[in-house]
C-alpha cells in the first residue's frame, strides 16, 4: 500500500494523500447521512452509517487511506464522562470531577468501533484503514474544561495544583487508550493516529514535564503489543519536535506553523502534513500553485504523507478539495 510504503521510506511513484476530517459536513452526501441520526454521537455509534461516512472520501475524492468515522471523545463515555454535542456539533462534557469515580474501560463497551473498522476493511483492500484516538493530555483538557477553551486555565491549574490527581487521571487515560487502540488493532486497523490538538497550549517546559512521559508510555506499550505504524499529530511549535524524537512513533503529523522541510532534515521519522487548510478557500489556480510549490520543496526520497495542517471545515467546497487531492496525486516522483 502506497501510504505504508512511504512511511517505511520505500521508493514510491508519488506521495500518498489523505485529509483530516475528510468525511465531513462539506460533503452533501455526508449531510444526508448525518440527518438520519438525532445527534452526532449517535451518528458515530450507528455502524452502518459510520461505515458509509468513512467510505465517502474513497468514493468522492479517491484518497490513499480511510480513517474510520468516529470521534476522539468516544472512549470517555464508558469511563463515566457524559459527552454530548450541541447544535453545530460542538462537544460538551461533564462529570463529577472526582478522579476516583472514573472507570477502566473494556473495548467491548465500544465494540461499535471495531465493527466499523471491520466493515470498512470489507469494502476496501487497496488502501490502509486508519484507527485513531485523542492523546491523554488533549482528552484530559476536554474533561476539565467541559469542551474547548481559549486559555485552558482549569486544565493548567489542575495540572499544577493537584499533582497526585493529575498523575492518576493521566495514568488512567493511558490505560484506557491502550485498551481502546489495541481493540482497534485487533479489529484490523492498518495504522493508528493519535491526535494531540491541545498540546499547543502548554509551554515547552510543561509539555516535557506533564505530557511527554504519558505519551512515551502509551506508544511504548503499543509497540510492544504490535508493530502497527503510529502517527502522532500535534499542533505546536517546531521546538516540541526535539523531545518528541524519543517517542516510539513512526511519523509526526504537524500543522502549518512548523517548517516541515527543516524538520524532515533534522529527523529520521516520517512526516505528514502540513499545508494550511485555509488555502482551500482561495481560487483554484492558487490552490494548485501552492500545492505544487509545496511538493517541490520535499526531497523525493522523503518518508512523507501529504495532508493538511488541520482538518477540513464544513463550509469548504468539495470541488476544491477534490482538486487538491488530484493535484497531489498528479505530482509524480518517478
Amino acid at each position: 500500500m502506497l501510504l505504508l510504503d512511504s512511511l517505511k521510506g520505500q521508493r514510491v511513484p508519488r506521495f500518498p494523500v489523505w485529509l483530516m476530517r475528510q468525511a465531513g459536513r462539506y460533503m452533501p452526501q455526508y449531510r444526508s447521512l448525518r440527518e438520519k441520526e438525532r445527534d452526532f454521537l449517535s451518528f458515530c455509534k450507528n455502524v452502518d452509517l459510520a461505515i458509509k461516512a468513512s467510505l465517502l472520501p474513497i468514493e468522492l475524492l479517491d484518497v490513499d487511506a480511510v480513517i474510520i468515522f468516529s470521534d476522539i471523545l468516544v472512549p470517555l463515555e464508558p469511563m463515566g464522562v457524559k459527552v454530548y454535542f450541541e447544535e453545530g456539533e460542538s462537544p460538551r462534557l461533564s462529570w463529577d470531577g472526582r478522579v476516583e469515580s472514573l472507570k477502566n474501560i473494556s473495548f467491548s463497551q465500544v465494540e461499535f468501533v471495531g465493527e466499523i473498522i471491520r466493515g470498512v476493511k470489507r469494502e476496501v483492500n487497496q488502501v490502509p484503514v486508519i484507527g485513531f484516538c485523542g492523546a491523554p493530555f488533549t482528552l484530559m483538557a476536554y474533561m476539565l474544561e467541559g469542551g474547548s477553551s481559549k486559555s485552558y486555565k482549569n486544565t493548567k491549574l489542575f495540572m499544577w495544583n493537584k499533582r497526585e490527581d493529575y498523575q492518576r487521571l493521566m495514568g488512567l487515560l493511558v490505560e484506557n487508550l491502550l485498551e481502546y487502540l489495541k481493540g482497534q488493532i485487533r479489529a484490523g486497523a492498518d495504522l493508528l493516529q493519535v491526535f494531540d490538538s491541545w498540546a499547543m497550549y502548554l509551554s515547552y517546559e510543561d509539555f516535557e514535564e506533564y505530557a511527554q512521559s504519558y505519551l512515551k508510555l502509551l506508544f511504548e506499550e503499543l509497540k510492544k503489543f504490535s508493530p502497527t505504524p503510529l502517527i502522532y499529530f500535534f499542533r505546536g511549535p517546531s521546538d516540541f519536535l526535539k523531545p518528541l524524537e524519543r517517542l516510539s512513533v513512526d511519523a509526526f503529523s504537524v500543522d502549518w506553523t512548523v517548517d516541515i522541510i527543516d524538520a524532515m532534515r533534522r529527523s529520521e521519522k516520517a512526516f505528514q502534513g502540513n499545508l494550511d487548510p485555509t488555502i482551500l478557500y482561495a481560487e483554484e489556480e492558487l490552490i494548485v500553485k501552492r500545492a505544487i510549490d509545496f511538493l517541490r520543496c520535499i526531497p523525493r526520497r522523503s518518508k512523507y504523507v501529504f495532508n493538511l495542517g488541520h482538518g477540513l471545515m464544513p463550509d469548504m467546497d468539495l470541488r476544491k478539495v477534490k482538486l487538491l487531492v488530484d493535484t497531489v496525486k498528479g505530482y509524480r516522483l518517478l
